[in-house]
């Protein structure tokens, strides 16, 4: 996603798979699809990372960080605009709940939330 929570490109993967791992395959089907792309805002599932995503593709990532001492929900930097976009990609029947049998379906009905979501957009 980009700062304004727009689509930049989407993988789905099976559940069993980690949040890593999922990382290094967005990351390899990014690259040449946002070739202007230089910080990557994340949790801190991927902490650790921020080295081989320097040197693999030249790119800065952020860990956003839980709050010393949180508890219950605190509004944190940059992290809202993930939440905010997951919700608005909720709203969509096909992506409410997990229906499809194949991940390829899963990524094309959010490409196809997106356009919708940006269209509306446009227009307003």
């Amino acid at each position: 996603m980009d700062t304004d929570g727009l689509v930049l490109r989407a993988v789905v993967l099976a559940a069993h798979w980690q949040d890593r791992a999922g990382a290094m395959d967005l990351c390899l089907m990014a690259k040449p699809d946002c070739p202007r792309l230089e910080l990557v805002w994340a949790d801190g599932a991927y902490a650790g990372m921020e080295a081989w995503m320097a040197h693999r593709y030249g790119w800065q990532l952020v860990i956003v960080n839980k709050l010393p001492g949180q508890k219950g929900f605190v509004l944190l930097p940059r992290r809202w605009v993930v939440e905010r976009t997951f919700a608005w990609l909720g709203r969509n029947r096909r992506l409410s709940k997990d229906y499809e049998e194949f991940a390829e379906t899963s990524e094309a009905c959010i490409y196809a939330a997106s356009v919708r979501w940006m269209l509306r957009r446009l227009v307003a």
